[in-house]
């Protein structure tokens, strides 16, 4: 109750300098079906409804509040404005809907203010930040402000085109960012950059790079900067950290404008146990569980949402709507599935509380996720949804009608931890884990996969993706390059954190700038190569439908050889929906070059390299073909011709038909 302390003796002005009346009158928002779709689960507006709304009220302006709390014996909206004393604004009961409001007047935008809730029960009285405000307060503080967020949107075309990027035969390329520690200022304390200045300098880079879209770690205010945004405490509002509510909608549409989508990872499975936030918000468990064998989270130490209470899902799924409605977002990524669909997460015998069945899974949450995207979906069909799911949940990108989860995506977890695994291993030994880089090809269509190489594998003592790489530093960055180009040329969408792109050498830290310096002078040689190496497989992953088009087919994957364990060597093939649109990928993972190396291909003519991870541009030795290489009528790995190859050390080549190398008369597809 720190904040009443603040600013004793202030004037009782709002922000924008009208006198606030002495005491609220009554107002409404609220309809009759407002309050029947909340009880019930499915009202996704809610936002328009509660929170603070600055407007007119028979021609006085003033601020309408609306707070749900069922439990409360009294509710008092409190601020600068009151010197933070409960009583003088108090809110009125909503018939019995467990909805207190009304009307401030004089009280414009900026006012700051919190909700001094009274419980029935106990005499417990706590200020609470506003669950559903608009802007809040930077951390330290904890306040909400009066706001009503506007902007002149001029992103009219990518709106109108944005469907047409996000389908599964598209090439998504997701550059993944934290806002805070992507580029600071060292001549100002070395501060973050605000939202504005941000916009153009990323917009910059990702063009360069020719990533399609940016990924933010998540922007919803949050009190500790050390979560990454990951406990959230207003799921309505992004954080102030960075600047206003406009300031990020001028973010978005920046963005939109250059042709670059935005998706935001989004947190619906818990929440921050802090005493201004959600938890135990009317004087009882209103938005968690009351039993902590369902309710408390003993990884995060956070609290975990009621999935089965009908409002919890109202304000939910409103505040996922929110950031597709009001901020125009592209996309939600859906953080820590896994521990929504399970009881026993992360919990030992004893531990958890079993359903109704007896069984572990959480069905009011699976419910929940059904119905999430179902409502997206309805309302927004040219966004997308992406799952965290760490485990094999059974149709997790699949549609609600045949019994899936409803998500557009789902990371594929298990494809990150197995190339790393690979990749860590000295190439000496890679023979015995050959299994991990051909695994993947036995469900890679089960689920349409995004591939990720997340923040969460460059944090925690796990080093950056250079520093696990075995060897001298050429080997290091060899494997590195390798690392991507696998990536690249596997099925699926793409997704790499920042700092990738620069072959980081150290560990991120979200309290400074990623080493820009890096790339400078004769010693960044091998940096800038990595970089150059990433916007080349971008403009492949675009320009080849090879490379995309099927990502989620089982048409567009064929194996070559994935057999050859001895030599650390394995080849497929990635097909377009054109007849002989084919790109044949090669993978040594060793640092022995292999010469006259033959793989089957299926048309004759010339082959050409259209990508070579050694090439001196990207810092490599230089081996390669030359260009291309000419299909030889010997049938091999069952293919009509054959190619024989130099395949460089610690290198992935892939090789593309040129029709025009192929006379008509051979009868090539």
């Amino acid at each position: 109750m720190s904040d009443r302390k603040r600013r004793d003796g202030v004037p009782h002005t709002a922000a924008s300098g009208r006198t606030v009346a002495e005491r609220t009158v009554p107002m409404s928002l609220l309809t009759e079906d407002d309050i029947y779709l909340f009880n019930e689960g499915r009202h996704f507006a809610l936002h328009d409804r509660l929170g603070a709304h600055p407007l007119e009220q028979d021609g006085t302006p003033g601020t309408y509040f609306a707070v749900w709390a069922p439990n409360a014996a009294a509710v008092s909206v409190i601020g600068d404005w009151n010197q933070w004393r409960p009583g003088q604004h108090r809110l009125e009961p909503h018939g019995s809907s467990g909805i207190w409001e009304a009307f401030v007047p004089g009280l414009g935008e900026g006012a700051r203010y919190k909700y001094h809730v009274e419980s029935r029960y106990g005499g417990f009285r706590v200020d609470k930040a506003d669950p559903f405000g608009a802007q809040h307060e930077a951390p330290p503080g904890t306040a909400s402000i009066v706001r009503r967020p506007a902007h002149t949107w001029r992103d009219q075309t990518w709106m109108a085109e944005r469907g047409g990027r996000h389908g599964l035969d598209r090439p998504l390329a997701i550059y993944e960012v934290h806002l805070g520690s992507w580029r600071r200022v060292p001549e100002e304390g070395d501060r973050p950059l605000t939202y504005r200045e941000l916009a153009p300098l990323l917009a910059d880079h990702v063009e360069s790079l020719g990533f399609t879209h940016v990924e933010l770690l998540p922007v919803m205010e949050h009190p500790f900067t050390g979560s990454w945004g990951y406990q959230v405490t207003g799921f309505f509002a992004p954080t102030s950290r960075y600047g206003a509510p406009e300031d990020f909608m001028a973010f978005v549409d920046e963005l939109h404008r250059r042709g670059i989508g935005v998706l935001l990872d989004w947190v619906p499975s818990h929440f921050p146990a802090d005493e201004h936030g959600l938890a135990y918000f009317d004087g009882t468990h209103l938005y968690e569980h009351a039993d902590p064998k369902s309710g408390f989270h003993p990884d995060w130490k956070s609290l975990i949402f009621n999935y089965g209470r009908n409002e919890v899902r109202s304000f939910l799924v409103s505040s996922a709507l929110h950031w597709l409605d009001r901020y125009h977002v592209d996309g939600l990524r859906v953080d820590a599935v896994a521990s929504m669909l399970y009881l026993d997460y992360s919990r030992g015998p004893g531990e958890w509380v079993p359903n109704r069945f007896g069984g572990r899974e959480n069905l009011e949450a699976i419910d929940f996720l059904r119905q999430l995207n179902g409502e997206i979906y309805r309302r927004h069909p040219d966004v997308q949804t992406i799952a965290e799911e760490s485990t094999a949940w059974p149709m997790t990108s699949r549609p609600t009608q045949v019994g899936g989860l409803g998500f557009g995506y789902k990371w594929d977890m298990g494809w990150m931890h197995d190339t790393l695994a690979y990749l860590r291993r000295d190439p000496v030994h890679r023979k015995y884990d050959h299994h991990r880089l051909t695994f993947r090809a036995l469900y890679q269509f089960t689920e349409n996969y995004v591939l990720p190489l997340s923040h969460d594998e460059v944090v925690h003592g796990k080093g950056s993706l250079f520093e696990r790489m075995p060897g001298d530093d050429w080997q290091r960055f060899a494997n590195l390059r390798l690392l991507f180009a696998t990536m690249w040329a596997q099925p699926g969408k793409k997704l790499l954190f920042m700092g990738g792109e620069l072959g980081q050498r150290s560990e991120w830290d979200h309290d400074r700038s990623l080493d820009w310096h890096l790339l400078e002078g004769a010693g960044g040689e091998r940096h800038r190569g990595v970089e150059r190496l990433i916007r080349d497989l971008n403009r492949l992953h675009r320009e080849e439908p090879a490379l995309h088009q099927r990502d989620c087919d089982p048409r567009g994957f064929a194996w070559l050889d994935a057999n050859d364990a001895d030599h650390s060597v394995y080849s497929f093939l990635r097909s377009g929906a054109a007849s002989g649109d084919d790109v044949a990928v090669i993978v040594n993972a060793t640092p022995v070059p292999r010469y006259n190396y033959q793989i089957g291909v299926p048309s004759p003519g010339l082959w050409r390299e259209i990508l070579n991870t050694d090439a001196r541009d990207y810092g490599g030795s230089g081996q390669g073909n030359l260009g291309g290489v000419e299909a030889a009528p010997i049938p091999y790995h069952a293919q009509r011709f054959s190619l024989m190859l130099t395949l460089p050390p610690l290198a992935v080549v892939m090789l593309r038909r040129d029709p025009e190398t192929v006379a008509p008369e051979s009868g090539a597809a």
